[in-house]
């Protein structure tokens, strides 16, 4: 097909391989953005055309002979390659049938025309001319190649870019028949130069156009993700799903320029929720633009839901499930928002303590459902009865309730509220006995100090008061005031005085009854303050209350082993329930006794105690079996059955002191009797307390009782009142030698109350 041209068709196919080539450089930058298999298809096309173009033009430049014929055999293999090429282009392209059966037939006989080039002419038979069989076996592939993309093209619809590459794969085919066909060889030269230009021209006008798609793709891509990202931004600020879908909708319209996208969000099972982003006008997305609208709509049904779920939330947080009142926590915030306002304003600020007086009946009786709908009536019941006031009404737990009342009336209004929200509900589910508020009232004035938990307690403490009283209702007055600041200083003297060890143990001889020897001493607390013996009736129950009671108690049993090694006389000391409590018991009574002498030891608990804490029984066996002796104080007053006391670990009845005083009558005679009866049966020591006179002792000797204690038999001391020989040998006595009735003192130091407590503090 190469002939000889003139200069300037040299030239051009020159500049056109260049062009050409330079073009494959724009097919690559489109396969690497995309990388589809038209662009791969395209670029391995142009470079063949860049490559076709070049060896003709290097062929005409080119000395004849060898070099020549080379470029000639080599140009027929690329128009070859050119030509077979376009089948799976046209495939990538348009699409089409599978090419393989194409490609074969085609490349076959191309390959044929290969290998028949190098066949001498003088090889193949006479009939048939070598230059007409070249042709031939170009001409028949290319018509194969031919038909293959005119069915390729027939079954598709050609965009305009598929037209112009047709219009231009024609054009060029029509030139490069002409070259063949032409018998100017001249003309020919010129048509085998040229005939590639306008294909690759089309290619390259596809390819620029793909590559301005990629690039207008890939800057709408940055422009969606930056709308995705401000509106996930946006979504946790925004906190309302209706103004976030506008924000959605808006972005979408600029982005993808179309004003009839709308949106909707509807809500579906188990709060979730389903956003919708589409065209009004029925527009027609493309798959990235359709997948932004999703990517949208999905950030404001995820933030739908977390709104839901934070409302929920937050519901849960600060309001009652049962009576959907606010809450504990929210009661306090309110509260103290409001006396941060008062204190501003100057204004009152009252708090009404609740409590549901015959909840625990209702509950009891009826189950759990009738006591939560007893606490939606109380509920409905405060709501009705505070509407037309400026009250904010919680449920502060279990059944208790509270009102604040930010902007309070005058004491006598609180007065007449307090009273009337106890007259106003009675419910009688339950018994003759109706389910009643007991409320206590507290007022914050202006001047206090600002202290929502103090104004809590207040309340507190006048609902205690009224349910103590009876009274139904209370106000935290001057005199509650004064009670509980009298309190307060009482137990802040109480811990000083644990913490500085002003807790002493006195001893109270036990007593034989027949020999009125001593052998026995009891430890008794005394509070030492500021020189005044405080007796425990004015601080027991307070220690208890506290826990105090748990380091008073250690250190008396401590000193009571000191007097055990001083005396040479064995002890007994009181311990109380709440000692027996702790989980570490057994660990701390070991360490404040030892670990020797338990047999000198006796531990007296009160009846109710030991019969109500359930840890006590473990912890008194324990000691019982390493020889310490249980003892049960003020026998007679609880809640013990003789059942009951064959089981528990005691070995010693303590008769209590109000039995004993009221000896003279029959009834007070006949408890003692049954008393000593009960331990007689059950091989139980008995010790009769409180003795004050000579009658009570001779009484209690002709009962049979064997050990007695009070104070005609010597009142509490530092020290010990009778003191017996020491024993000659060993290390602790069994029994004392007997002394006198006489030798015993009968007045001890002077004990004071808790008014000297209240003076010195």
């Amino acid at each position: 097909m190469l002939a000889s041209v003139p200069t300037w068709v040299t030239v051009l196919q020159l500049l056109a391989a260049g062009v050409v080539g330079g073009f494959c450089v724009l097919q690559w930058v489109w396969w690497r953005g995309e990388r589809p298999a038209s662009a791969a298809w395209s670029f391995a096309w142009s470079l063949d055309m860049s490559l076709v173009l070049a060896v003709g033009g290097l062929y005409a430049l080119a000395m004849p002979g060898t070099l020549q014929d080379a470029l000639v055999y080599v140009h027929a293999q690329l128009i070859a390659g050119f030509i077979l090429i376009a089948v799976p282009a046209t495939r990538a392209i348009a699409g089409g049938p599978p090419v393989r059966p194409w490609v074969w037939a085609a490349g076959g006989l191309f390959a044929m025309r290969a290998v028949v080039w190098w066949v001498p002419d003088d090889l193949l038979p006479q009939q048939i001319d070598p230059d007409v069989l070249s042709e031939a076996l170009l001409l028949v592939p290319t018509v194969i190649v031919v038909t293959y993309v005119v069915l390729a093209v027939g079954r598709t619809r050609l965009t305009r870019f598929g037209s112009l590459l047709v219009l231009a794969g024609a054009e060029s085919l029509a030139i490069f028949t002409a070259g063949v066909l032409t018998p100017d060889r001249g003309l020919g030269g010129i048509f085998a130069a040229l005939w590639a230009i306008p294909l690759a021209l089309a290619l390259e006008v596809v390819a620029l156009s793909r590559i301005r798609e990629a690039q207008d793709s890939a800057a709408l891509q940055h422009l969606m993700r930056d709308a995705v990202a401000r509106l996930a931004n946006a979504a946790w600020f925004v906190k309302d799903a209706d103004a976030l879908l506008v924000s959605a909708r808006d972005e979408a319209r600029a982005i993808l320029a179309d004003p009839s996208i709308e949106g909707s969000l509807r809500p579906i099972a188990r709060d979730r929720f389903v956003t919708e982003l589409f065209s009004g006008e029925k527009v027609e997305h493309t798959a990235q633009e359709r997948a932004f609208l999703m990517d949208l709509a999905q950030i404001v049904s995820a933030a739908a839901e977390r709104y839901q779920l934070a409302e929920r939330l937050h519901s849960t947080a600060f309001a009652d499930s049962l009576t959907r009142l606010p809450n504990r926590r929210s009661v306090e915030r309110h509260l103290v928002d409001v006396l941060d306002q008062a204190n501003v304003e100057r204004t009152r600020v009252s708090l009404i303590y609740c409590d549901l007086d015959g909840f625990k009946r209702v509950n009891d009786a009826l189950g759990h459902a009738s006591g939560d709908a007893l606490l939606v009536r109380v509920a409905d019941y405060l709501r009705s009865a505070l509407h037309d006031r400026e009250a904010y009404v919680g449920r502060f737990g279990g059944d208790e309730f509270v009102v604040v009342l930010s902007r309070a009336p005058s004491d006598v209004d609180l007065v007449a509220l307090a009273r009337s929200l106890r007259e106003g509900f009675l419910d009688r589910t339950v018994g003759s006995r109706p389910a009643r508020l007991t409320v206590g009232v507290a007022t914050w004035l202006p001047g206090d100090i600002v202290d929502a938990d103090a104004l809590i307690r207040h309340a507190d403490t006048a609902m205690l008061e009224a349910k103590r009283t009876h009274a139904g209702f209370r106000v935290f007055d001057r005199v509650l005031r004064r009670r509980v600041e009298a309190e307060r200083q009482q137990r802040a003297a109480l811990e000083t005085a644990v913490t500085a060890g002003h807790f002493t143990a006195y001893f109270q001889p036990i007593v034989d009854a027949q020999t009125l020897e001593i052998v026995q001493v009891e430890a008794l607390a005394r509070w030492d303050h500021h020189g005044h013996l405080i007796l425990p009736a004015d601080w027991l129950d307070l220690a208890e209350e506290t826990g105090l009671i748990v380091p008073i108690g250690l250190s008396v049993l401590s000193q009571a082993r000191q007097a055990l090694e001083r005396f040479q006389m064995p002890v007994a000391v009181n311990i109380a329930a709440r000692q027996l409590a702790e989980p570490d018991a057994l660990a701390q009574i070991e360490t404040a006794w030892g670990d020797a002498f338990w047999e000198h030891l006796t531990l007296e608990i009160t009846e109710s105690a030991l019969v109500q804490t359930t840890s006590a029984v473990p912890v008194l066996s324990e000691l019982r079996a390493r020889g310490a002796q249980i003892a049960v104080d003020d026998f007679g007053t609880g809640y013990s059955s003789l059942a009951r006391i064959a089981r528990l670990p005691v070995d010693q009845l303590k008769i209590d002191r109000s039995f004993v005083r009221d000896m003279a009558s029959e009834r007070g005679q006949g408890v003692v009797r049954a008393i000593v009866a009960l331990a007689q049966t059950h091989g139980l020591d008995v010790v009769a307390e409180g003795v004050e006179t000579p009658d009570q002792l001779t009484a209690l000797i002709a009962m049979g009782v064997t050990r007695v204690q009070g104070n005609f038999l010597g009142r509490a001391a530092p020290g010990l009142p009778v003191r017996g020989p020491r024993p000659t040998t060993g290390t602790m006595p069994v029994v004392p030698q007997p002394r006198s009735l006489r030798a015993v003192p009968t007045q001890g130091p002077r004990e004071g109350t808790l008014a000297a407590i209240q003076r010195s503090v």
